[in-house]
């Protein structure tokens, strides 16, 4: 079997549960979601609304206090809301990844320190940090160790592969502008064991896909994820690979218009964006610096952007023709998505508004 674009795009869809709002508990999203982009602390939330029927975001606000859902630095050396479960498995499966990230970025040798007086500050980091604390603490702590090292310092290093979780400050989305840090015990796992279970985890939820795709999500060597990969139960369609068991997705069936999150992870996981994103789109909604902004899919794929207004509305830009029945849908969405909103933070990723000037706009509709 070949697959085809549109299969593929199913697929994704139906796994993301972007096919319909689905009547599943926040744990069960969670995990089927397998991992939430979540730099921007309102993504999660907006991303699970879009996903799960009668969504109360409360529900996260205490997944997020209790620690059943960790938001911690993961795969692509970025932010991700995941379940405490899957933490401890990516936390190990990531670890080499993003300890090279920082000890051997030319900033860190700068430094006047070693990788080994790091490593040993991590001991002293792990038991200040089991109760939450702040970016200025942290550094008194490590400071008082090892002196003056830098900007952008040891703690830059260490809050990436410490195996540190940020610890709600409350604010309309858990997470506020001065986060804090909490450490969280972990039981040792053997590394390759460990990414195995995380790519396993990734079909689950982003199958069928590509040692590329893999290497896209992950950010590991295409060697590590092969040496992985034998060590699972797997189908595998030429150079598909996929978890056992599930059906193949239905290019016919239709998908409902959806207002998705910055970073959502159904952009970010894969190499062939197109899955998602148009190509001649790409470059206008994942900007140089990385910055994906909020997406408008139609029919299952990216066709424009949105944004909130001052006066309540929400601004939708299209990249190309919509119908009248695109349109309504999508007029139903803003709807909900403005009284989801209206509850937290009317104007979400304001700061972001200056990625909309120049946009190549077919149409642009206040709803």
């Amino acid at each position: 079997m070949t697959f085809t674009a549109r299969q593929l795009n199913r697929a994704t869809l139906d796994r993301q549960m972007l096919l319909r709002r689905e009547p599943v508990d926040l744990l069960t999203a969670v995990d089927r979601v397998v991992a939430i982009q979540a730099q921007e602390p309102a993504s999660p939330y907006i991303a699970l609304w879009n996903r799960i029927e009668g969504f109360d975001p409360a529900g996260l606000d205490e997944a997020f206090t209790s620690g059943v859902v960790r938001k911690a630095s993961l795969m692509r050396i970025t932010l991700h809301a995941v379940t405490a479960e899957d933490h401890s498995v990516f936390h190990h499966a990531m670890l080499p990844a993003l300890r090279a990230s920082r000890l051997y970025d030319k900033r860190f040798k700068t430094m006047n320190v070693t990788i080994e007086q790091t490593d040993a500050l991590l001991e002293h980091l792990l038991e200040f940090a089991a109760t939450p604390r702040q970016k200025a603490e942290i550094e008194e702590l490590l400071h008082s160790h090892v002196g003056d090292v830098g900007d952008p310092g040891v703690w830059w290093a260490l809050r990436t592969y410490g195996g540190l979780v940020h610890a709600p400050t409350g604010g309309p989305w858990s997470f506020g502008l001065r986060p804090s840090y909490l450490a969280v015990t972990a039981e040792p796992r053997e590394r390759m064991a460990a990414v195995a279970e995380m790519l396993r985890r990734y079909l689950t939820g982003f199958g069928p896909a590509t040692v590329l795709d893999m290497n896209q999500f992950s950010m590991l060597p295409r060697t590590t994820i092969r040496e992985a990969l034998a060590l699972l139960d797997l189908v595998r369609d030429g150079d598909y690979y996929d978890v056992p068991g599930r059906t193949g997705s239905d290019e016919d069936v239709l998908a409902p218009p959806r207002l998705m999150a910055m970073w959502d992870s159904t952009l970010l996981a894969y190499a062939d964006r197109s899955r998602i994103i148009p190509e001649e789109y790409r470059k206008l909604v994942i900007r140089n610096n990385g910055d994906t902004l909020p997406t408008v899919l139609v029919d299952g794929y990216v066709a424009g952007v949105w944004r909130p207004t001052v006066d309540g509305g929400v601004e939708v830009t299209a990249f190309r023709a919509l119908g009248e029945e695109d349109w309504a849908g999508l007029a139903e969405e803003v709807a909900a998505l403005r009284k989801f909103l209206g509850d937290r933070e009317p104007l979400v990723y304001k700061r972001y508004a200056r990625w909309w000037n120049g946009l190549p706009a077919h149409a642009v509709r206040i709803l």
